[in-house]
């Protein structure tokens, strides 16, 4: 999913962990589930972000020579006022649109 286009909120919400633990039956389990995919997320937007920023690295940089750049400085703002990794994570999850599966589950399942 594409974090740009998600519709999670910007601020915090209150949710009912047992109402979000029914998939997994276990409320631990849901929030590594969630944990794993906002961690997956922040490393997506850190890497856009760096990337973009890059544009505006020169090789000479001194502390005398360092401007403010307001194209470097919205990039940044706009990359602040996008919602947290984790309310990302966690709407996607609410959606239905994660995929996971615990392997030491399905290995039980097995014997």
């Amino acid at each position: 999913m594409d974090y740009k286009k998600s519709n999670a909120p910007l601020n915090t919400v209150t949710r009912d962990l047992v109402e979000l633990a029914e998939e997994t039956g276990n409320v631990y389990e849901t929030v590594c589930v969630i944990a794993k995919r906002a961690n997956q997320i922040a490393g997506e937007m850190r890497h856009d972000l760096e990337k973009k920023l890059q544009e505006f690295a020169s090789l000479n940089d001194n502390l005398e020579e360092i401007t403010e750049n307001r194209e470097q400085i919205e990039i940044s703002r706009y990359y602040e006022r996008l919602p947290k990794p984790t309310l990302i994570a966690t709407q996607e999850y609410v959606d239905g649109q994660l995929y996971f599966r615990n392997p030491s589950k399905d290995r039980s399942k097995l014997d």
